[in-house]
């Protein structure tokens, strides 16, 4: 079953719900010191369960712009690909593409998109829109 965001009619898919729970677990255990979604809390708690309301969509794309950059100081064997059990490993292990560099390039969604791109390009057309985004399966 794939999973991806929805803004108003519009599709983006990432691919399977482990690979995203993996980029949000990645994040929260990198980077929010006192656990998950106090740094990060409208997009590891409001889009993460399910719905960014459009009013919260600029502190959004804030927040992944930070993540983004704090995200290249962590090399791609550090990727967590499931916070509840540290002991999970991607299927692929370690065998990826030399072109990934460190973890803001690590995540690459299902149709070959960078997911943070991906992810960005959806706040933005939340915006544009005037709509909420959500994450749904397919």
């Amino acid at each position: 079953m794939a999973v991806g965001f929805k803004v108003k009619y519009y599709w983006y898919q990432v691919g399977c719900g482990d690979f995203l729970h993996s980029f949000f677990s990645t994040i929260s255990y990198h980077l929010e010191e006192n656990g998950w979604g106090t740094e990060y809390p409208f997009l590891l708690n409001e889009l993460y369960s399910g719905k960014l309301e459009n009013k919260n969509i600029d502190i959004a794309i804030n927040e992944l712009e930070i993540i983004k950059n704090k995200l290249k100081n962590y090399n791609p064997s550090q990727v967590i690909w499931d916070i509840d059990d540290l002991s999970k490993r991607p299927p692929w292990e370690d065998n990826i593409s030399k072109e990934i560099s460190n973890l803001s390039n690590y995540f690459i969604t299902s149709e070959g998109e960078d997911l943070i791109d991906m992810l960005m390009k959806v706040l933005r057309k939340g915006l544009k829109t005037n709509s909420d985004v959500y994450i749904e399966n397919l």
